[in-house]
């Protein structure tokens, strides 16, 4: 991997060290120009370029279908993960009774859509996670013949363990139960494979490790389980006779686009189609691999300086995400390190590091460099 040429894709890199990919990331080079080139293509012409418009939607589709190697018609685009969820949670056909398990550690995206489920008589089971870890164990603990449904993230947004996704999909196989997946903290990081590790549903925003904008990600729904999610936001879109606007046919496209109800973000589309394709080129075993010796790095500053590591730091339970703990007053943490432009998040008590593929050793020790002075004075 050519580090000299990969930072030039990441202007931040003149600007900050950022240590924030966990959170928002970032654009690249390549997502920028995308989006200008498509604000000036609309400037000028307006929608004379449309049909092009289109390729590039479609080019972008299968692009997330190959990231987490599903067919395109598995796919569709969503406004964030939230959305993704919601129409699992709200499209399936729940009876009194029924229940959902879910972590206690979870982003509230991956608990609201669950526990708006209460007024169906559906209930959402929390599994209590220890020191940030989901075990797999204390999960199916959870389960009972009424469970229709498990959902959990890829990875947990604080501590960054990773779950073991293929051991709780082919539990869920096994006893005929759905498995639905947030995957925003790890897609562009990690790799991801629904059909290996059996899962019926993801959904990410593209904003964070695949490196695209706010508001727009993906979702996948299995063809297996398609017909057994109803969509509950309607419009043109949905429609097999989407293009023919004047031939009213109530009668759903037969993929997962029945779940596009209206016009496309055509713009934010191209952009996570850009980084996409970057991160593709790249390599995802390729960018993980790198991550993983860059929290090498990170760990052994933690250990030096005698800090408690939060996260795990068995290689099969680690992702981008390391956390840790200071006995010392972090209150002023976070904005101290941005005014010595370093990007950090700091939150929950935690203080948490999240490098990309493109960041440097040397910019992990300049933090930690850093960090010493914070804790001197």
């Amino acid at each position: 991997m050519n580090l000299e040429k990969i930072r030039k894709e990441f202007p931040v890199t003149e600007e900050l060290i950022f240590f924030d990919h966990a959170r928002v990331a970032p654009l690249p080079e390549r997502v920028r120009k995308v989006v200008t080139e498509f604000v000036d293509d609309a400037t000028r012409f307006g929608t004379a370029h449309y049909e092009t418009w289109m390729v590039g939607i479609e080019q972008a589709r299968k692009s997330f279908a190959r990231l987490i190697n599903a067919e395109t018609d598995e796919v569709a685009f969503v406004k964030n993960t939230s959305e993704g969820l919601s129409i699992v949670a709200n499209g399936l056909d729940w009876k009194s009774g029924d229940n959902v398990v879910i972590p206690d550690i979870e982003f509230p995206s991956n608990v609201y859509p669950w526990w708006n489920l209460k007024r169906l008589g559906v209930e959402t089971r929390m599994v209590h996670a220890i020191e940030g870890r989901v075990l797999f164990d204390d999960l199916v603990k959870q389960v009972d013949a009424r469970t229709r449904l498990i959902s959990i993230s890829s990875v947990e947004c604080n501590s960054g363990f990773r779950c073991d996704l293929n051991r709780i999909g082919a539990f869920c196989k096994e006893k005929g139960i759905l498995f639905c997946v947030d995957a925003i903290q790890s897609l562009g990081l990690l790799p991801m494979d629904v059909k290996r590790d059996h899962i019926d549903f993801l959904s990410a925003d593209g904003h964070k490790w695949m490196l695209s904008v706010e508001g727009l990600g993906g979702f996948y729904i299995s063809r297996k389980v398609l017909e057994k999610v109803y969509p509950v936001t309607v419009g043109w879109g949905n429609m097999v006779n989407a293009a023919d606007f004047m031939n009213y046919e109530f009668a759903f496209r037969p993929d997962a686009q029945r779940f596009e109800e209206g016009s496309p973000n055509t713009m934010s589309i191209h952009a996570f189609g850009a980084a996409l394709d970057l991160l593709l080129e790249t390599g995802i075993e390729n960018i993980e691999q790198r991550v993983m010796a860059l929290g090498d790095t990170i760990l052994e500053q933690l250990q030096k300086r005698g800090l408690k590591i939060y996260s795990s730091t068995q290689p099969e339970e680690r992702s981008g995400n390391i956390a840790f703990v200071m006995n010392q007053d972090v209150s002023r943490l976070y904005d101290w390190m941005l005014e010595n432009k370093v990007k950090i998040t700091v939150r929950d008590g935690l203080v948490r590091l999240s490098p990309h593929f493109y960041n440097s050793e040397d910019e992990i020790l300049r933090c930690f460099d850093l960090l010493d002075k914070y804790l001197k004075n």
